[in-house]
């Protein structure tokens, strides 16, 4: 089994809408679902040099302050076998949709903070989502 762990990055623009990455069918986890910009932290990177540097290729932005939100592991999906312990990041930006490049997945968007839930969200993505939210997490 694959012990590994990812940073991504929860990202608020000024109306408090999130950038959400719709992956795609070639995504190892979560495929065509909605996840928050990230990725594998690499050998010698901290969690928060793997968020910038995800969030730089992945969107083409550049992340100002970033603040640990959440960390721990990733909750179990069918299908997927790897024991992932996730490092989360919130940020705020002043960039805007037209400011994002699509550097992977399907798409990039900031999706605003009231359909937030709406999404068809990946297994990390939910509780975090629900936490910046101020909801209750199961």
């Amino acid at each position: 089994m694959a012990v590994y762990a990812v940073a991504l990055v929860l990202l608020v623009d000024p109306t408090g809408a999130v950038l959400l990455q719709h992956r795609d069918g070639n995504a190892v986890a979560s495929p065509h679902q909605w996840s928050l910009p990230g990725g594998r932290i690499e050998p010698g990177e901290t969690p928060e040099e793997a968020a910038r540097r995800e969030l730089l290729e992945e969107t083409g932005l550049v992340a100002g302050e970033l603040e640990p939100l959440w960390h721990g592991p990733r909750p179990a999906e069918d299908g997927f076998p790897h024991t992932v312990t996730v490092h989360v990041f919130r940020g705020r930006t002043e960039a805007r949709q037209e400011d994002v490049v699509l550097g992977e997945g399907q798409a990039m968007v900031f999706v605003a903070r009231d359909a937030l839930l709406d999404r068809d969200l990946a297994a990390a993505t939910a509780p975090v989502l629900a936490r910046h939210l101020g909801r209750p997490t199961s």
